[in-house]
């Protein structure tokens, strides 16, 4: 008895969190514009949807941001990682919980924060301005992804490979690299899925005729809500299903 309650009560929460996004899926399919009757099955709003050359822009820049932003701020986590590994404990202890706060803290925050600091420095909001935000918030869960296989390397193989003759640079990728790919990896998807679904802080970072899809949508929704926008949003949630499938299956790959 215990245990059917225990799987009631799971399938009661999977169905308050999915229902919706399987609705959303299934009128992505309907012919008829209207949400209350099912006109039958057409592929006419994807077509729709990849004729419109506004949402096209915006997801080209969506994805043009999203993979900027993961490649710098994996190759600035990357480093941070590094440098933060050889400090000592107390330093490292404070600069981690340093780079865990933007994590823990309210993404308007953090948005109208970089918007008012582009302001104070003159910088005419945009794409750079975008870029730049988004390297920010993506740092530190690229930092988080690395840093535990960081804490696993054996300092005294990377001493061995100096001591045989090769040149940090060489020691580094022959030695330490390979170990730390996994998390670099994972770290890369994490930003990349984090700034793919970003709203708010691109909200407040844009400049006008600029959107990314999250932006977008949100720009269309307001004035009513069109068949387009299911097909588009079903696209944006398997997309990031996918991405979240691949951060969470790639460390179990690298473990075993």
């Amino acid at each position: 008895m215990k245990n059917l309650a225990k799987r009631i009560y799971i399938i009661l929460i999977l169905i308050f969190m999915y229902a919706p996004i399987v609705t959303l899926i299934v009128l992505s399919f309907n012919a008829s514009k209207s949400r209350a009757k099912w006109g039958g099955f057409t592929l006419r709003w994807y077509r729709s949807l990849f004729q419109n050359q506004d949402i096209l822009n915006a997801l080209w820049t969506t994805l043009s941001v999203a993979l900027l932003a993961s490649l710098f701020a994996t190759f600035i986590g990357t480093i941070s990682c590094i440098a933060i590994q050889g400090m000592k404990r107390r330093n490292r202890a404070i600069l981690m919980g340093i780079t865990n706060i933007p994590m823990l803290n309210a993404e308007i925050v953090t948005g109208i924060s970089l918007m008012l600091l582009f302001i104070v420095l003159k910088i005419t909001p945009g794409f750079f301005t975008i870029l730049l935000a988004h390297i920010t918030f993506n740092i530190p869960y690229v930092i988080l992804s690395i840093m535990p296989r960081m804490k696993q390397l054996n300092p005294h193989t990377y001493e061995a490979a100096l001591d045989l003759g090769a040149t940090h640079l060489y020691a580094f990728f022959r030695v330490v690299f390979p170990d730390l790919l996994p998390g670099i990896l994972s770290g890369f998807l994490m930003a990349f899925t984090m700034s793919l679904d970003d709203f708010i802080i691109t909200y407040f970072t844009k400049g006008p005729g600029i959107d990314t899809l999250s932006t977008k949508i949100y720009t269309e929704v307001k004035k009513g809500i069109k068949p387009e926008m299911y097909a588009l949003s079903s696209i944006i949630f398997i997309a990031v299903l996918l991405l979240l499938l691949l951060v969470n299956r790639t460390p179990k790959e690298n473990k075993a």
